[in-house]
């Protein structure tokens, strides 16, 4: 088989059999090594890529890439390296995914530690605080230097109001749509402060199985403080 190239500086070479014992020598064992697939050289034609069919476990579609060097027409050609390479029908891993964009609520366990990007979006400056989110005025925040130093944006509120209201704890659940009474006149509901002061709080209800946690306003469940039979 001809696997020369025409070359503008160097007249290329033929180190198919060279590049074959190298795969061979390199998987252990020949029915690892299949058929030859094709050949490419560098603009100088001193450098070929040889690829040859990989029969190996779990690689379906990958192929073995041999690289040969030869410096000049009377040199002989050596091996610079064998490795494994996907093909175009080769099945690849996913991209991969940043962290922060992988992690799904209940994967922070005990001793980890997640910390938050300086771009978040969710956050904002102390000093930007909300009016009527924080126990001082924001400007008394900045200049004294007693805020937090990040404050969730507009944004992250919004994120966190939608989600909280779309979830077990909003008016949609089983168990709000058979509770008596909303949590908003509860006498075990606690209205939290801030801007999102009307719409959620948390109850405070030992026996509820919302003890502990925020509820929507409208959000309900049979240990009401009013319910009767």
């Amino acid at each position: 088989m001809a696997l020369f190239r025409k070359s503008t500086k160097v007249q290329t070479f033929d180190a198919q059999d060279l590049a074959r014992d190298a795969a061979l020598a390199d998987a252990g064992d020949a029915k690892l090594v299949g058929e030859f697939v094709s050949v490419e050289f560098d603009d100088e034609g001193r450098i070929a890529s040889y690829l040859f069919e990989a029969h190996l476990p779990a690689y379906k579609g990958w192929r073995w890439a041999v690289t040969i060097a030869k410096v000049d027409a009377d040199s002989d050609a050596t091996v610079c390296d064998v490795v494994v390479l996907p093909g175009p029908d080769s099945l690849l891993a996913p991209d991969w995914i940043p962290y922060v964009n992988r992690l799904a609520p209940g994967d922070v366990g005990v001793g980890d530690i997640v910390p938050s990007s300086i771009d978040d979006a969710r956050l904002v400056p102390g000093f930007a605080a909300l009016p009527g989110d924080e126990d001082l005025d924001a400007t008394q925040i900045w200049e004294l230097g007693l805020g937090r130093p990040r404050v969730m944006s507009i944004e992250g509120r919004d994120q966190a109001s939608k989600r909280w209201y779309a979830g077990d704890r909003g008016p949609e659940s089983d168990i709000a749509k058979a509770s008596p009474k909303p949590c908003a006149s509860c006498g075990f509901f606690l209205g939290i402060s801030g801007s999102l002061r009307g719409a959620f709080g948390v109850c405070a209800n030992a026996i509820s199985p919302e003890d502990g946690r925020v509820v929507s306003v409208d959000h309900g469940c049979g240990a009401h403080s009013e319910a009767t039979f």
